[in-house]
């Protein structure tokens, strides 16, 4: 796939995710923002000629740019994302640190697309 291909799913996934939690959804709402976070990472590595395809390979990327950029807290932002599946799946947060997480990972897709910016 492509990097806009990736950056149509993250737009995608995070528009849902916005509707999702507007609606009260929390729980659908954290894979959404799951799959915006995996989308974005995915488009990033795109734009530098790497490709990812399991989840340890997203780990392993985020890792490396947070070794690089260490000042944009990219690693910090990408473990909050990876959490929210398992609320999708167990239904174990409270809305309130939904929301928080939300913000954190919206946080982590702005700051990955700046380096997108940079790489193009």
């Amino acid at each position: 796939m492509s990097v806009e291909d990736y950056l149509r799913l993250n737009g995608k996934y995070l528009r849902e995710a916005e509707e999702l939690l507007a609606r009260g959804d929390y729980i659908q709402a954290s894979e959404k923002l799951w799959g915006a976070a995996a989308e974005v990472v995915k488009a990033v590595a795109a734009s530098r000629g790497v490709t990812l395809g399991t989840h340890k390979s997203l780990v392993r990327y985020v890792l490396e740019l947070h070794k690089q950029y260490p000042e944009l807290g990219l690693r910090q932002g990408f473990v909050m994302a990876e959490t929210l599946p398992i609320n999708f799946y167990e239904d174990n947060l409270p809305e309130e640190e939904v929301k928080i997480r939300a913000e954190e990972v919206k946080s982590f897709i702005n700051k990955m697309k700046q380096l997108l910016q940079k790489t193009i």
